[in-house]
């Protein structure tokens, strides 16, 4: 399993990539997309919206399950991968890159350095 040094992740198994503009992006993390499965569909409509960290920004749908999507920190979503419409297969095949769900304006950044780096993640998960 893979989990880059350059994202935060959250007990939730989300994951957040920050720029050095307050824009970020959102995924669920290698490990999250191999407890569910192969996904058939992601939704969300949050687009335009503030959302609060911790609540409930879209869902994922595998095959045999359906899981909410939380968001890591406060921030305004700002476009859904739209890629994932048409294959959300992106997300198990490359959940870091091509399979990224949201991108965020990010409220408070400092609030990014609160989620668990890569080593917290790890140890979470048991890796």
């Amino acid at each position: 399993m893979v989990f880059p040094d350059n994202c935060r992740y959250t007990e939730d198994h989300e994951w957040l990539r920050l720029g050095e503009d307050g824009i970020a992006y959102v995924g669920i993390t290698d490990f999250a997309q191999s407890e569910l499965g192969e996904l058939v569909y992601v939704e969300s409509s949050s687009i335009g919206k503030e959302v609060n960290a911790h609540e409930i920004f879209g869902t994922v749908e595998a095959v045999k399950t359906t899981s909410d999507l939380f968001l890591p920190v406060k921030a305004t979503i700002l476009e859904l991968n739209a890629d994932l419409d048409k294959n959300p297969n992106y997300i198990n095949e490359d959940p870091y890159g091509a399979g990224w769900i949201a991108k965020i304006k990010v409220t408070d950044p400092a609030a990014v350095e609160a989620l668990m780096n890569v080593e917290e993640y790890r140890q979470l998960i048991g890796k």
